[in-house]
């Protein structure tokens, strides 16, 4: 499915983080040449520190918002695929230090667009965005990739002009004939080995680890949840069409899950809680914006691409309560995490 990614040296930025992680380990089974760079773990354990591979020779730690570090390593490395993933990710860590997310997510994008530009080896560019860039109106229907853009919140304000960043370069600065741009809209993601603060799943595990009650501030808050090797999936498929010169790929694309369903806070710990331990919850309050109610249409991606996740939504919560059940039991993160990218290009090859 992904031979063209076989052989091609790889640079993903944000490698040390949970998607990054799982992408990058996806990439390293498919035969790539895989380089990374990022900010170093922010949490213990994190899956960088148990995965395999990663050394002083591929693996790099700076503030990629930095000027010209990325152009640096970028003619240091010399990738013909760039993937780009680091950002600061948390809602609630934008209103604790908004100058730094803005800095983070928008300079750190334009940083990467530059070095991508004044290197001549890059053939493909996949930046990673977020669902919530667009302008929510806490409607019903999907949102589609032509929808207004916008974002309240900082996190969202910030990655909404991250995306206004990557539509200049592909469409004014870079040479279509030498790279090809996308970004990837993503929705909430769930799998095993992520431990970051004020997300759902890993605040679950925490509780049933320690013990401790489960503090939930919106148990009525409605996402489009989905296991994090559907959007690496989604990810490689926009690289592979890229790669094959395909110019209606350079472009935007929502990825949600397959089911096209969005739950609640409070359904996804019922089901977390069917598969492993059921926490024990305390509701609290927050003066917070946070949107109540967000989903994405996919269908641009399913029917220009072919991509349509392995699992759906409650596949995907069963195995990642299942991933972390067994990683408390003892059994090695990357062993973990090959066992599911194994039954998820199996559950691919099924009809359907």
């Amino acid at each position: 499915m992904f031979n063209a990614l076989s052989g091609r040296k790889v640079l993903v930025t944000g490698h040390t983080g949970f998607c990054g992680s799982w992408l990058s380990r996806w990439l390293n089974r498919l035969g790539a040449d895989v380089f990374g760079v990022s900010l170093a773990p922010k949490t213990h354990p994190n899956l960088f520190e148990q995965m395999e591979g990663w050394t002083t020779g591929n693996s790099y730690l700076f503030d990629l918002a930095t000027p010209n570090r990325a152009a640096d390593l970028f003619e240091k490395t010399k990738p013909e695929i760039v993937f780009h993933l680091a950002a600061q990710p948390l809602v609630r860590q934008s209103y604790a230090d908004t100058p730094e997310n803005w800095r983070s997510n928008v300079m750190g994008t334009v940083e990467v667009l530059e070095a991508i530009r004044r290197t001549d080896s890059v053939r493909a560019a996949v930046m990673i965005t977020t669902d919530k860039v667009y302008e929510n109106v806490e409607r019903d229907t999907p949102y589609t990739e032509t929808d207004r853009l916008g974002g309240k919140d900082p996190y969202s304000a910030s990655k909404s002009a991250c995306e206004m960043a990557i539509t200049s370069y592909r469409d004014t600065i870079f040479d279509a004939t030498r790279v090809l741009c996308a970004s990837a809209r993503g929705g909430n993601i769930i799998g095993g080995g992520d431990w970051s603060d004020d997300r759902l799943i890993p605040d679950i595990v925490r509780s049933l680890v320690n013990d401790a009650p489960l503090k939930l501030r919106n148990s009525s808050a409605t996402r489009p949840w989905q296991h994090v090797l559907a959007l690496c999936h989604g990810y490689l498929e926009i690289a592979a069409h890229l790669l094959k010169g395909d110019e209606t790929a350079a472009s935007a694309w929502n990825l949600g899950p397959v089911d096209n369903v969005s739950i609640t806070t409070s359904e996804i710990i019922d089901l977390f809680g069917a598969h492993w331990q059921a926490p024990n919850v305390e509701f609290t309050s927050s003066p917070l914006h946070e949107a109540g109610l967000l989903a994405l249409d996919s269908r641009k991606a399913i029917d220009q691409l072919g991509w349509r996740p392995g699992w759906a939504t409650s596949d995907a919560i069963a195995k990642t309560a299942k991933w972390y059940q067994r990683f408390y039991q003892g059994i090695p993160a990357s062993e973990l995490i090959d066992q599911d990218i194994d039954a998820y290009m199996t559950a691919l090859d099924q009809p359907g």
